[in-house]
């Protein structure tokens, strides 16, 4: 298993180090491409495009949801630039039916498997360190590359599972007894380790 490596920030959020990537919790300076992204189409499945305000407004969130549930949406900074690239972790607003395993890639930083990346290893984290027994994610179900990558993950499609607001359509992530040790745990590892050291150049782009 791609166990992520731990240790503390100076915010008690944890950070969470994969072969390329760390996943730290949110801060001021991250804001400009936090506000770039959600003002812009890319953030068409998640309520957006927002303006000014509504993206301060959920970027506080963001980091207020730490302090409420003790878990959150981590900022993905690539190890070699330090740059973010996306978000990815766990999001549980008010009425929200289960805990959910979010994620989302800045426009410019798609197709390199950041998603698939910093997603397993927050769900290990949440698994295997916070004791989760599961998680869903939430999708609009034209969000194509998000089914895609959620179904890498190995979550299904749950019709049975209450939604948001209906328009959703609901994954459920593999329990943890389910994946760990499994052929997929193995083959996300696999995927992930060929994006980080690619055997062979693909054409065409990964979907994240």
């Amino acid at each position: 298993m791609d166990t992520a490596r731990i240790s503390v920030h100076t915010e008690n959020i944890p950070v969470l180090e994969t072969r390329r990537l760390v996943l730290r919790g949110p801060e001021a300076e991250d804001y400009p491409d936090f506000k770039a992204t959600f003002s812009s189409y890319r953030a068409r499945f998640m309520g957006g495009p927002l303006n000014a305000y509504e993206a301060w407004m959920l970027y506080a969130a963001e980091i207020g949801h730490w302090n409420i549930r003790g878990y959150g949406m981590w900022m993905i900074h690539l190890k070699d630039t330090d740059e973010t690239v996306g978000m990815a972790g766990g999001w549980m607003p008010a009425k929200w039916p289960e805990r959910e395993i979010a994620w989302i890639i800045w426009p410019d930083q798609a197709g390199h498997g950041y998603a698939l990346e910093a997603t397993n290893a927050a769900r290990n984290y949440f698994y295997y360190t916070q004791g989760w027994e599961g998680a869903v994610s939430y999708i609009d179900p034209k969000n194509l590359d998000s089914i895609r990558l959620a179904e890498r993950l190995g979550a299904k499609k749950d019709p049975e599972a209450p939604t948001i607001d209906g328009t959703d359509a609901v994954y459920r992530h593999p329990a943890p007894g389910t994946l760990k040790g499994s052929q997929l745990e193995h083959g996300i590892e696999m995927e992930i380790a060929h994006y980080a050291d690619p055997l062979f150049k693909p054409k065409g782009w990964a979907i994240d």
